[in-house]
């Protein structure tokens, strides 16, 4: 449904991507520009003028791997007292997760930010607290901010932060789907700014556009890229400039650059990804709780996906919700099998929660 307050500034935008007269697939990699894809049904909109739009590996909750989810869980059933986001809390390992154990008698608090997360340790000194730190370069600024704070001695990062660019670039490797441009991601891009999507454009040249999340922002990005396909361009284009400025921010990447080193690291559905983590520094290795508890950890079983769960392909743009056979039948938002269907960014859970009929 054609749900806009200015459906004249849309139908006009729409005018010049069918005056444009081509065929293209273009990917989002941000759970909230697919919120605004499927609530206003952009990409049902786009398909007429030649438009496919699909989602990438823009949930942060649903790249983190299972693995991850079975640390904090370990951790948990050891005593510690687990602070996380509550989405990453509803993770599913094995029809158990963060909020089942707590239900179980496990310590598990949900947090709005690692703030409380420090909070809660000053207020338990005599306990370990574990922050499950899951997030793009968006957050992970205030973690390092955090580490750099000096926080109480009882306060660790179980860290699950990842960058954005090598996954894109990881994805056009793998060459499994043809993508003719990118929606790159509003707020990543408020802290990295251009440079790291030029540098994959000069691998890989097809268009990106750095997009706002409101609909317009999006169809407007939408024709910039089109734009670019028409006239055989592949560049970085700004919509959100507005917010993003071509610099990034520069006191964020300098926290990122104190606290963090890059490191190969697993994303559900892309596998191992190169420079895709980031690890704490040696000099912060006292906060980091693979390290502090890694005898602990010893105790991780080996883990397989759910049957029949596509959340990998989804994350991979080979296949959208409605082609996962558990999709609204057995995996609903209140029995979640994958964490595409957990996550209110990820690309299940958007469509059941927009489109469900």
């Amino acid at each position: 449904m054609f749900r806009f307050r200015d459906k004249s500034t849309a139908n006009k935008i729409l005018e010049k991507i069918k005056d444009l007269n081509i065929k293209a697939k273009f990917m989002n990699v941000c759970g909230t520009h697919q919120d605004t894809i499927v609530r206003y049904s952009l990409d049902t909109l786009l398909e007429p003028y030649g438009i496919e739009l699909v989602a990438g590996p823009g949930c942060p909750i649903c790249v983190t791997t299972s693995r991850e989810y079975m640390e904090a869980m370990v951790l948990a059933a050891r005593g510690k007292i687990i602070t996380t986001y509550g989405d990453a809390a509803r993770v599913r390992i094995r029809g158990r997760s963060l909020l089942t154990l707590r239900g179980d008698g496990a310590d598990i608090r949900i947090v709005y930010s690692i703030d409380d997360a420090v909070e809660i340790a000053k207020m338990n000194p005599n306990r370990d607290v574990v922050f499950l730190a899951v997030g793009f370069e968006t957050t992970a600024p205030s973690t390092a901010y955090t580490i750099l704070s000096d926080p109480p001695r009882n306060f660790y990062i179980l860290n699950c932060h990842r960058r954005i660019p090598p996954a894109i670039e990881a994805l056009l490797s793998l060459g499994e789907v043809k993508i003719d441009g990118f929606i790159d991601p509003g707020h990543v891009s408020t802290i990295i700014g251009l440079e790291p999507y030029e540098r994959i454009v000069s691998r890989f040249p097809i268009p990106h556009v750095i997009s706002g999340f409101e609909p317009l922002d999006v169809l407007v990005s939408v024709y910039m890229l089109a734009r670019q396909v028409k006239r055989g361009e592949a560049k970085v284009e700004n919509e959100y400039s507005r917010a993003v400025r071509r610099e990034g921010n520069p006191r964020a990447l300098k926290l990122i650059e104190e606290v963090f080193e890059y490191t190969d690291l697993e994303w559900r559905g892309l596998s191992r990804v190169e420079n895709s983590g980031m690890r704490l520094k040696r000099k912060y290795e006292d906060r980091d709780a693979r390290l502090v508890f890694q005898d602990e950890l010893k105790l991780l079983e080996e883990y397989s996906e759910p049957k029949g769960c596509r959340c990998s392909e989804v994350l991979r743009g080979l296949a959208k919700p409605r082609e996962c056979p558990l999709f609204s039948i057995t995996c609903t938002p209140l029995n979640p099998i994958g964490p595409c269907m957990v996550s209110v960014e990820g690309a299940c859970y958007i469509e059941y929660k927009h489109r469900r009929v």
